[in-house]
């Protein structure tokens, strides 16, 4: 059939084909003879980006359990020292420098995000998740060899440098395969390892600590990542929805340059050898400095044209400014929620307990809430009610439970209220990656994960820190954190009645001839059907 449609859109030997008829038909038989990954399954994939985001927030979890577990060196007036333990006891660090390495990898990460997702319209997005794993795994080993506060800062920022491409490019990815009524379900699962992740990192951290060193715990999760980082160059690359394939865009620039070079040749037919060969020489030079002037002036354009895209979408607006609000409160329980309940309750393993309820609560309440929303019907406004409703009842539980004086009912309130505060996950996604059109998709999740960020749990750390150091109370210093969680139910109580268009197949009826063939490639081989269309996969 490619054949038969190829031999009619052919020029017949008496007409010459113009330009953009040959770049049209190069562009198309790349498309066409992109060849589908037969490894890959939708489970799969699910499965092993899961297991990716684990690691990363187990060497998170891993960090802040340090923070917990460690000590500064301590003098007394005779002279007498003790040694410390962990990174702060090592480096000899104040707990606002322990409190900034809790923090230094979002640097890596707000920097990288945007620049990953842009590349992501020029480059293969599955190769830019390898090329990020790879760079996290070597920061990850550079941690483990640090030797003093700015070489592990330093590393630590590399580390949310590597994790930036995974974090904006995985999402999308899973949200193109998974079945269409279990997209916000599927979802919930990948984010249920956020929780999972931070849980598992403070047991880790906390044992590998204890009875080996702390080096040990990042060398340690380095290995873990190995082989998915080698997974991501030896498998053929995955293609996502909106974008073209590298193929496609190779071929296009191909043509782009035959035609260029044509029409420089026909230029100097009558100009004299020596001239001509000064005149190519002068023109490739300027036409090399031309071409990358034009490619960088043409990203920064098409950047700013796709943040302006955001900026104005009301429902990615106030989606965003409810999870800075969320995430404000649940970054700063992470890191000091163990050392809180140690304070207030005499926890003697707090990061234990934290880390048992953070497990459960965290795999019930994100799997409840993504399972809830495609249950009753996966919609932008039904996202928005139960993000407000699950929100205000887990802020009111959370605040309770740290009213009571008896640590078990502060443990029952507590674990109630992140169930409901953990049912957010896949609904705030969801909205993050159906409010805009699919190619925006990878630059959508990019800022919502640097606004969250930047605005949320990295500020939230030191300040909860500058609270607790002013008022020197650790109940009141919760209490006044978990009040915020109310702002996060309200905001996103707004968006409920905002206008809201679920634009995942917006592009489907207008796809150039560059993103046609994403949406006609199939994942699978097999039968699949995409934009309407069902094609088949040679095995």
């Amino acid at each position: 059939m490619a054949q038969e449609e190829a031999k009619d859109t052919k020029p017949s030997t008496s007409e010459k084909p113009n330009p953009s008829t040959e770049t049209q038909m190069a562009t198309s038989s790349a498309s066409l003879s992109v060849p589908a990954p037969s490894w890959f399954t939708p489970k799969r994939l699910l499965v092993i980006f899961c297991v990716i985001n684990l690691i990363n927030y187990v060497d998170r979890g891993a960090i802040a359990s340090n923070g917990v577990n460690g000590s500064r060196r301590t003098c007394t007036k005779s002279g007498t020292c003790t040694s410390g333990s962990g990174i702060q006891g090592d480096f000899n660090l104040n707990n606002f420098e322990d409190g900034v390495l809790s923090s230094a990898f979002m640097v890596g990460l707000l920097l990288a995000s945007p620049i990953f997702a842009s590349l992501a319209k020029s480059f293969n997005p599955f190769r830019l998740i390898g090329v990020g794993l790879s760079v996290w795994t070597v920061a990850v080993i550079g941690c483990g060899c640090s030797f003093d506060f700015w070489s592990i800062t330093i590393c630590r920022m590399l580390v949310g440098f590597g994790e930036a491409s995974f974090i904006s490019l995985a999402a999308p990815f899973i949200d193109d395969n998974a079945p269409v009524a279990q997209k916000t379900a599927w979802l919930a699962i990948f984010y249920m390892c956020i929780p999972t992740g931070y849980a598992v990192g403070y047991v880790y951290g906390g044992l590998v600590g204890g009875h080996f060193n702390w080096r040990w715990a990042f060398w340690g999760e380095a290995i873990l990542m190995f082989p998915f980082v080698v997974l991501g160059y030896v498998i053929k690359p995955l293609q996502l929805k909106g974008f073209a394939p590298a193929e496609s865009q190779k071929a296009l620039t191909s043509v782009e340059t035959a035609v260029s070079e044509d029409q420089e040749i026909a230029a100097g037919k009558d100009s004299t050898s020596s001239d001509k060969e000064e005149l190519d020489d002068k023109s490739s030079k300027q036409s090399c400095i031309s071409r990358y002037a034009s490619n960088s002036s043409n990203q920064v354009s098409r950047f700013m044209k796709d943040m302006k895209a955001l900026l104005v979408e009301k429902v990615y607006v106030v989606n965003v400014l409810g999870y800075i609000a969320y995430n404000f409160v649940i970054g700063a329980y992470s890191y000091w929620g163990p050392k809180a309940g140690y304070n207030i309750y005499n926890m003697t393993n707090a990061d234990m307990i934290f880390g048992g309820i953070t497990i459960i609560c965290g795999i019930f309440g994100t799997l409840a809430g993504g399972f809830v929303l495609d249950r009753i019907s996966s919609t932008i406004p039904n996202a928005f009610k139960l993000l407000s409703v699950a929100t205000f009842l887990g802020a009111i539980f959370c605040f309770a439970a740290f009213c009571f004086k008896s640590m078990y009912a502060f443990l029952a309130f507590f674990a109630i209220g992140e169930l409901l505060v953990f049912a957010t996950q896949g609904p705030v996604n969801y909205v993050c990656l159906h409010c805009v059109k699919p190619s925006l998709r990878p630059l959508s999740m990019a800022m919502s994960t640097v606004a969250i960020h930047l605005f949320g749990d990295v500020p939230s750390s030191p300040l909860v820190g500058i609270l607790q150091d002013s008022i020197n109370n650790w109940r009141e210093t919760a209490l006044i954190l978990t009040s915020i969680l109310f702002l996060a139910a309200a905001i996103w109580f707004i968006g409920i009645f905002i206008r809201s268009v679920d634009r995942f197949n917006e592009e489907s009826a207008h796809q150039t001839v560059l993103t046609d063939g994403v949406n006609t490639t199939p994942l699978l081989e097999g039968e699949s059907k995409t934009a309407g269309t069902t094609t088949s996969a040679e095995p």
